[in-house]
């Protein structure tokens, strides 16, 4: 299992993923599931995986030489495209053609053929962009009817602090700060992510890459982020006032002079019949 996040924000992009890997409780292993590709001056692409690990790194080791007819009707590399757009097409067609060798083979020893990636940038001449292609090759956006970061892997423990915190016009380093406490939920709820960690933040228009890092367990700032958040979690829950109920009524209130009863809907019940 593994958690992967990217965020598309006005200012910039922000990525983050663990390396923790495992085929059963005796094989747990570290691989990067990030990969930067930066030509400086001219594009900066970044690809996050998940899913089966051969499948990931196969799709991966095409890349470099993968080639499709570009939107403009020229051939295409990862290197030479003009669009996002068309990167992402690359990396559709490069896990199309895993899937045509080994999906058959895979199926034959009862394994999916499980494979997402991320795939995000800027290209010289285009604004920033963040793609979520899937296990069939196709994709979809970021940007479109307000949806700014993808989550792949593990997602649900992380995703209600997302949600509740970033937009698009979140600051990068506000932005890196909560995909960092989205990590830290899952790797408090699921032992099959695990660190070190890869973040990387992107600033709008830069092309190049100067804000890359890994995160193991003696860095500070995380290590600061798991205790406090827990903490600062528990005072929040302790602030709120307890429910109490008034007495035989069936609605609900709090225990705060100061705030208004919030009344709650009745249950339906079933008596037990006389008799």
């Amino acid at each position: 299992m593994t958690y992967c996040v990217g965020m598309r924000l006005n200012a910039g992009l922000v990525f983050l993923s663990d390396s923790r890997t495992n085929a059963g409780m005796d094989q747990i292993s570290t691989f990067r599931k990030m990969t930067v590709f930066e030509k400086e001056g001219d594009r900066v692409l970044v690809i996050l995986s998940a899913g089966n690990l051969a499948i990931t790194q196969a799709v991966k080791q095409l890349l470099g030489a993968e080639t499709i007819e570009g939107s403009d009707g020229e051939p295409c590399t990862i290197w030479t495209a003009k669009s996002l757009f068309d990167v992402a097409r690359i990396v559709g067609s490069a896990v199309r053609k895993v899937y045509d060798r080994d999906a058959d083979a895979l199926q034959k020893h009862g394994i999916d053929f499980n494979c997402s990636l991320i795939v995000g940038g800027q290209i010289k001449g285009e604004t920033m962009r963040l793609f979520n292609v899937y296990s069939a090759g196709n994709f979809v956006e970021a940007g479109i009817d307000g949806v700014c970061y993808f989550q792949i892997g593990e997602s649900k423990y992380g995703k209600p602090v997302i949600d509740r915190v970033v937009t698009p016009v979140t600051p990068l380093q506000e932005a890196a700060k909560c995909a960092l406490i989205s990590m830290d939920s899952t790797l408090k709820s699921n032992l099959s992510v695990g660190l070190p960690l890869d973040l990387m933040v992107y600033e709008a228009n830069a092309l190049k890459v100067d804000k890359l890092i890994n995160i193991d367990e003696g860095n500070a700032y995380f290590r600061m982020i798991r205790t406090s958040w827990g903490q600062r979690l528990r005072q929040v829950f302790d602030s709120i006032p307890d429910p109490t109920w008034h007495g035989d009524q069936p609605d609900l209130s709090t225990n705060a002079a100061s705030n208004q009863p919030q009344a709650m809907n009745p249950l339906s019940k079933i008596s037990a019949p006389n008799g």
